[in-house]
């Protein structure tokens, strides 16, 4: 999904629940999961999904091929095992994957899964009548074929080392494989019933969708992983961490997901509550549209970074939960160089780039060039704290060495749609992003930077285009070796620092406080309902 991280989204919106009362619609008492959510989504179609929230639901209703569990290790879901090089399932060339799959799955309707329906999901992320957010990895298949019903064979058009990852698997754009029986019919699948009442080969069912209140899932049986030890999963739609914080106190609900810094940091010494914090491969940061003048102006770029007090929101902003980013690719990762340092918070070189640049400090401080004000606009979600928190710091930040800033809100679900849909990151209808992100398991960043993969290609929110960047990521997608690729992207990482399409401010974990009664939950930091069947309460 772009998976967007909502991390923005999901930190500061947060999960809430009003009058859910501890007792069931059916008078029951045990074996249901309470949990709130803090933006409803807006489709259930496991290969439309544009946001955090989506990925949530869709995978407790839908399966991948392969996921990750909570140590980050590639383990088998619809497939029977991993591919490898080791197994034979990767041909030694990288460019034929085999998919050996399980023979006992069915959807939710009874009908048997088979290799077809993953040929079919294929062509349906390829369909260009289909709003996918991004097609990274999928459009790097020449085909795929099906020569019995448990077989399913990728042909690749090159090399490409994250494909486990990548096609069908926790990417940085979760989907999951729907069904072709149901869906083979449709022309485009952006405005279908299926859409609000979806269903899948995973451990819950959908059961009813209330708009604005909650959705409601019960469990499959027939999960081909074993039946799921809930009865029910009571998805609450609230936007509002305070709400969230007292329903959790009260036992009104079970799992906040994804909490405020602040609402966070409140129950970091209770021992009335599990206080987690699960390593995820995200980032903070205020990315800049380098198509945009004076954007495009790289000594602008660096000086907005070199005069925002990055330090000090990571530490304070987060409550210690966010690490001071260098660039995009943090901790979580095999790739991760701890010789990089990030920029510095350096006002008065600020400043002096920005008179090389040709802008000189007006009347009222802020800086003109050719009788125009150096005045940006950024875009951020409406009803986030942090977002809110970090895009006011900011404004007074830049203000200092005559940075004019306008905050504009936007609603999430028009924030992040897809560009096709008019969202505002996608369509690149901004000057400054406030943008977090949820990568995938594998450190491949290409969706992000290359210069092909601009909306709605790919991931390239910020319309950064650069010949030098796109060298080095067929570097680091040219081989399986992680020594070389490790060097690859150290250098990527150091060419972002240069170029400056952003400034990233943290890395963090995802914030999670869950009730003592509620066990076996083990985010694995992309997709928490990879083990959603072994929960209990």
């Amino acid at each position: 999904m772009r998976r967007i991280l909502f991390a923005l989204l999901v930190p500061a919106l947060i999960f809430g629940a009003v009058s859910c009362s501890k007792q069931d619609s059916n008078g029951e008492t045990g074996g249901t999961l309470r949990i709130g959510l803090p933006i409803p989504p807006t489709n259930l179609n496991g290969i439309l999904t544009q946001n955090v929230p989506e990925v949530f639901v869709d995978g407790f209703i839908y399966s991948q091929l392969v996921t990750l569990d909570d140590k980050n290790r590639e383990v088998p879901d619809l497939a029977e095992r991993v591919p490898t090089l080791a197994n034979g399932d990767i041909a030694k060339d990288g460019k034929t994957i085999t998919y050996h799959l399980r023979h006992n799955v069915k959807w939710h309707d009874g009908i048997a899964f088979t290799s077809k329906d993953v040929a079919f999901s294929w062509r349906a992320v390829m369909n260009p009548k289909n709003n996918v957010v991004a097609r990274r990895g999928y459009d790097l298949v020449a085909s795929v074929d099906t020569p019995d019903p448990y077989t399913v064979v990728f042909h690749m058009k090159m090399l490409f080392p994250p494909a486990i990852e990548a096609l069908f698997g926790e990417s940085d754009s979760p989907l999951f494989i729907i069904p072709e029986h149901l869906l083979a019919k449709y022309p485009n699948l952006n405005q279908i019933a299926f859409n609000a009442a979806p269903i899948g080969t995973g451990p819950f069912k959908f059961g009813r969708w209330l708009r604005g209140d909650r959705i409601v899932l019960t469990a499959n049986p027939d999960y081909f992983l074993g039946a799921p030890k809930l009865k029910q999963i009571v998805i609450m739609l609230i936007p509002d961490a305070n709400t969230t914080e007292a329903q959790l106190r009260s036992h009104d609900i079970d799992l906040a997901y994804e909490l405020t810094g602040t609402n966070w940091h409140h129950f970091e010494n209770d021992p009335n509550f599990v206080h987690l914090l699960a390593p995820s491969p995200s980032y903070t940061a205020i990315l800049f549209n380098t198509g945009r003048a004076p954007l495009t102006d790289v000594r602008v770029r660096r000086a907005l970074v070199l005069a925002i007090d990055r330090p000090t929101i990571a530490t304070k902003d987060t409550y210690g939960a966010g690490v001071l980013a260098s660039a995009d690719l943090g901790p979580f990762y095999w790739a991760y160089d701890p010789t990089l340092k990030p920029v510095p918070f350096d006002p008065t070189a600020a400043a002096a780039l920005l008179t090389a640049a040709g802008w000189m400090p007006g009347p009222d401080g802020i800086r003109m060039k050719n009788g125009k004000r150096l005045s940006l606009q950024i875009a951020y979600g409406q009803g986030s704290p942090t977002s809110t928190n970090i895009v006011l710091q900011t404004q007074q930040m830049l203000k200092r060495v005559g940075v004019e800033l306008a905050p504009k809100s936007y609603a999430f679900a028009n924030l992040y749609a897809a560009a096709q849909d008019g969202g505002i990151y996608n369509a690149g209808n901004f000057d400054l992003a406030m943008y977090a992100w949820i990568a995938g398991g594998d450190p491949d960043n290409s969706s992000a930077w290359l210069s092909t993969q601009i909306p709605p290609a790919g991931n390239n929110v910020s319309r950064y285009r650069s010949a030098e960047m796109d060298a080095l990521q067929a570097q680091a997608l040219s081989t399986f070796d992680h020594g070389v690729r490790a060097k690859a992207y150290a250098k990527i990482e150091a060419l972002l620092l240069r170029d400056a399409p952003g400034a990233f401010i943290y890395n963090q974990g995802e914030r999670h406080v869950l009730t003592p009664a509620f066990k076996g939950y083990a985010p694995n930091g992309i997709n928490a309902a990879w083990n959603a069947y072994q929960w209990s309460i």
